[in-house]
């Protein structure tokens, strides 16, 4: 079932904020495209995430942005000549530019000021520039997304892990500050070949958003029998977060979506994590603050109609399946068990779900799962879930 859409809801922001109006918006901040290494045209997979209601989606190719000339070569026969002419069909030769050869298929790849002309609805679909700032260390992969990115960003290089990262941050915040635009970095898919732990996370400065899940094959969200799966990651960083006086980490879920044209576990299919934010508009400037405000949650399947914070309770409302149950599990740490991270406070049945702060803990989130077993699934069994932002208590 396809996540409920623009529902308008008039109450308090999970800060706290006086009242106003604000909706939910669906996107996707990780994807690609035939720019880098994604096996479609950028308008054929906009189409695919308008069709699928999505609000939102940023096309995050690999050390590129949709600009300039480029051109691909199709080889005829090939499985990207049946991505060219299924694009040739949607679109025709009076937008199609493209050689035909003896062997292949040249064709050139309209810029995202191009495309948005076939897309974007205001209000209704938006389209953000983005980038994966694509980078490592000592053959680690250590890749940063700069959402709503104004200018092309070099990877930085350094001499670690975590300062490969920093630096990538910072190129990043330094846009920022020089464009006057909101620009948001994120740590992408940390258990990808293994490569960011939870210690190369804790020092970084600039930094609140990190993939708490990723739809590709290869990145090992549940981590394994010596390694952290990523909600485990999150809890460390968390709690080191708010023992070091630092704001709290933000968890997103993403697709990271290279392969449209074959569904299968194996591949990196579009539509297996996305964010659901309640904002004002559908605009750059107020999805990302939302986001700075962690007026948002990840889910892979289950929709929430509220997720509230009253400074003391959070309490989570659940859009109903038919024949699916749901369980709402209250994660976080106490203060007097720092070194337990990720405590399981409390479970509730149901679709709806209450947690109140007794006081010792550090902060409280929602994880919230439901018995469905997700279509097109990252891994084998795996069920739809959904995750709320970390709250702490006002006063504290």
């Amino acid at each position: 079932m396809a996540i409920t859409k623009k529902l308008v809801l008039i109450g308090f922001l999970l800060t706290g904020c006086t009242q106003q109006s604000t909706q939910w918006y669906k996107g996707n901040l990780h994807t690609h495209s035939y720019w880098s290494d994604g096996d479609d045209y950028p308008e054929m997979i906009m189409k695919w995430y308008k069709d699928q209601s999505y609000d939102f989606v940023a096309l995050s190719d690999h050390n590129i942005l949709a600009e300039g000339e480029k051109w691909i070569e199709v080889e005829k026969g090939s499985s990207h000549e049946r991505a060219f002419k299924k694009y040739l069909e949607s679109y025709d030769s009076t937008w199609v530019e493209y050689k035909e050869l003896d062997d292949l298929y040249s064709v050139r790849l309209k810029t995202l000021e191009e495309y948005r002309s076939l897309s974007e609805e205001e209000g209704e679909f938006l389209i953000i520039k983005s980038e994966e700032i694509t980078d490592g260390f000592e053959n680690k992969p250590v890749h940063v997304n700069a959402t709503n990115i104004q200018e092309f960003i070099e990877p930085q290089g350094g001499e670690s892990v975590e300062e490969v990262m920093q630096n990538n941050i910072d190129a990043v915040l330094e846009q920022r500050k020089a464009t006057g635009e909101p620009i948001l970095p994120h740590i992408n898919h940390p258990n990808f070949y293994w490569a960011v732990t939870a210690e190369d996370l804790k020092n970084l400065e600039g930094e609140q958003f990190f993939e708490v899940y990723n739809g590709h094959p290869l990145v090992h969200n549940y981590g394994d029998s010596l390694r952290s799966g990523t909600e485990q990651i999150w809890d460390e960083v968390i709690t080191h977060y708010l023992l070091e006086g630092k704001p709290i980490m933000y968890g997103i879920a993403v697709d990271d979506a290279h392969e449209y044209h074959d569904q299968d576990i194996n591949k990196s299919n579009p539509g297996r994590g996305w964010i659901q934010v309640k904002s004002n508009t559908l605009s750059p400037d107020s999805l990302i603050s939302a986001m700075e405000r962690g007026d948002f949650y990840s889910s892979t399947g289950v929709s929430l109609t509220d997720i509230s914070f009253d400074g003391n309770t959070l309490s989570v409302e659940i859009v109903a399946e038919e024949e699916v149950n749901y369980t709402t599990q209250f994660i976080g740490t106490s203060s007097g068990e720092i070194s337990q991270p990720g405590k399981l406070f409390d479970s509730v049945k149901g679709t709806s779900a209450s947690y109140s702060f007794s006081g010792d803990e550090l902060y409280v989130r929602a994880k919230i799962i439901s018995d469905k077993l997700k279509e097109n699934p990252y891994a084998e069994n795996e069920v739809e879930v959904a995750w709320t932002q970390p709250v702490i208590l006002r006063d504290r």
